[in-house]
């Protein structure tokens, strides 16, 4: 008897740009819904989109890409990206009748018996025989460690719960983290806050000129050479920088973006560095970033010694028959979309 209640070829995990490409991928070349399910554990379509803060408008954001075989359009570019992206990732899987399940929150993959693959939910589980992950990071914010931490009287929030400037008006804030979202944060702070305060563990590195593809491609190749060696990858935006834009310039003219090296140590009412100097604070924004959610991996055993999981590509070379989009090198929109296409051309090959 067969262990799963249901059987399929193909299991997606995740619904957002990389798990829609891939179904996209699946869809064009031929497989049915009785043939691959998508597997999101949001209430609704947008992926991590849905949970952005509401005062990121569209123009705000950058290097968001069409998903394949459906323009995005010109949407109105005041409206929050966490209403209007959903609205699109929505209209495209009714567009392309991909056979999107939520909410399903994965719990585990592991060995199953045939050959496949068992993807397990609290409530069902999928026999497969190929599974393409693109569960993302959004639901793995990184909280780094400092001492004393534990005795700050203020606020401690994470980027993931940022949710607009109302409750830092008046307040001191430390933001840590050099990293886009900081900055954005840091920047729509600033006029309500009673003083800010930008700390970065190293020098952020601004760039002029267009994000072009020769850019994109070095970096891309940086990240991936590391996950090729098993090692954790680094993000993107670390490798390539922080785009020089107008309204950064004009943060950097009004002393926004006078950034001080990192604290040594957190104390009740504030932080403190190595050099006995202490600032006072009420609240302190970790910009710190995301580590990619793939928990529910364990069960195989993919780590190296190094701390991340080998890749050739878009396959897992300890397991051939999983797939990670989304992750590593393609840990972008736009190359979520092409690691989508790519990985589908393996799983084809793979179920011959």
């Amino acid at each position: 008897m067969n262990e799963a209640d249901h059987t399929t070829e193909v299991v997606v995990i995740g619904a957002g740009q990389a798990g829609l490409s891939a179904a996209y991928h699946l869809r064009r070349t031929g497989f049915t819904n009785r043939e691959f399910v998508v597997l999101d554990h949001a209430k609704r379509a947008g992926g991590a989109w849905q949970y952005r803060w509401p005062s990121l408008v569209l123009n705000k954001v950058h290097g968001l890409y069409d998903l394949p075989g459906l323009r995005f359009g010109t949407p109105d570019g005041s409206r929050p990206a966490s209403e209007v992206v959903p609205e699109y990732f929505e209209r495209f899987e009714r567009t392309f009748d991909l056979p999107v399940r939520r909410p399903v929150d994965v719990l585990s993959v592991r060995q199953g018996e045939d050959n496949r693959l068992l993807v397990s939910s609290a409530a069902e589980t999928w026999a497969a025989r190929a599974v393409i992950n693109a569960t993302g990071t959004w639901d793995k914010p990184f909280w780094p460690h400092y001492p004393g931490q534990e005795s700050f009287t203020g606020r401690q929030l994470h980027t993931a719960d940022y949710t607009g400037t109302a409750p830092f008006r008046g307040r001191r804030v430390v933001v840590v983290g050099g990293g886009t979202s900081a900055i954005q944060q840091l920047l729509e702070l600033a006029p309500v806050a009673k003083e800010t305060i930008w700390v970065t563990r190293r020098p952020p590195v601004f760039r002029e000129g267009p994000f072009n593809e020769d850019w994109g491609r070095e970096a891309v190749a940086r990240v991936e050479r590391r996950v090729r060696e098993g090692l954790p990858p680094e993000s993107v935006v670390s490798v390539t920088g922080l785009a020089l834009t107008p309204e950064i310039r004009a943060a950097q003219d009004a002393g926004i973006l006078d950034r001080e090296p990192m604290f040594e140590r957190i104390t009740p009412r504030g932080v403190a560095w190595a050099d006995g100097t202490e600032r006072a604070a009420d609240v302190i924004l970790w910009g710190t970033g995301f580590r990619a959610s793939l928990d529910h991996l364990a069960p195989l055993h993919l780590r190296d010694p190094g701390g991340g999981i080998r890749m050739d590509g878009t396959r897992v070379v300890a397991e051939p028959r999983l797939h990670l989009v989304g992750y590593g090198p393609s840990a972008s929109t736009v190359g979520a979309n092409r690691a989508g296409r790519a990985a589908v051309t393996e799983v084809r090959r793979l179920l011959g």
